[in-house]
């Protein structure tokens, strides 16, 4: 198959990379397993993939420390798959080179969701982020915390609309505007019916507290409180 992406997966559990290769296959990914850090860094240098799955606890060398050596090489999506659930160590891969990670055990779906997330990003296109929302403008996608979120065609024309200046109120006539193509009539409700539905589905993804109404005057998108 022509055009298939390659994912290089670094894991020294053999149980858990024929699990993966398994998934990954069957979701179209062409995998290359290195069940060590040494060999990963070889498989790299010979054959660069278009995203890596990193074990943050191999054996030979410490995970971070080949997210590292990765980056050198290509600004290569990398996705750490970590044991611990420590902050700090979050932290530390994040800034260290990782693009998104994984606590173990996890669920194969929520991987191959994070995985169309980073290959999206590193095929180009303008990616919005407010908090953990990721909104691709050209690709039309919207995810939260690595998970799609499906819009209507006027529910992300609205999402848009708000992630482009975030913070700023957007009144109801603006918003009519940018998404019908004129005001509004007198008395009508639609531009409050497709918030109400995009919160709605916000909600339902987990993404709770980004839309934020000023009574009276609009709607703006914000990041949530903590």
């Amino acid at each position: 198959m022509p055009n298939r992406k390659r994912i290089l997966l670094i894991e020294d559990d053999a149980e858990i990379a024929r699990l993966l290769e398994a998934e990954l296959g069957e979701a179209g990914y062409e995998v290359d397993w290195a069940p060590s850090g040494m060999q990963g860094l070889v498989k790299l240098r010979e054959s660069p993939p278009n995203l890596i799955i990193l074990d943050l606890g191999l054996p030979d060398i410490d995970g971070a420390e080949i997210a590292r050596r990765a980056k050198q090489n290509g600004d290569l999506p990398i996705i750490v798959l970590t044991a611990t659930d420590a902050v700090e160590r979050k932290v530390q891969l994040l800034l260290g080179g990782a693009d998104d990670y994984l606590t173990k055990p996890f669920h194969p779906a929520e991987l191959l969701a994070r995985i169309q997330v980073q290959l999206r990003k590193s095929e180009g296109g303008e990616v919005r982020r407010v908090g953990a929302l990721e909104i691709a403008v050209e690709a039309r996608r919207v995810t939260h915390e690595g998970k799609e979120i499906s819009l209507s065609p006027k529910e992300f024309a609205l999402l848009e609309l708000l992630s482009s200046r975030p913070g700023r109120v957007f009144s109801r006539d603006e918003i009519a505007r940018h998404i019908w193509g004129h005001p509004l009539e007198s008395n009508s409700n639609v531009v409050d019916v497709h918030v109400a539905n995009l919160r709605a589905k916000l909600r339902d993804a987990g993404a709770y507290g980004y839309l934020r109404t000023v009574r009276g005057v609009g709607y703006a998108l914000r990041q949530p409180k903590t």
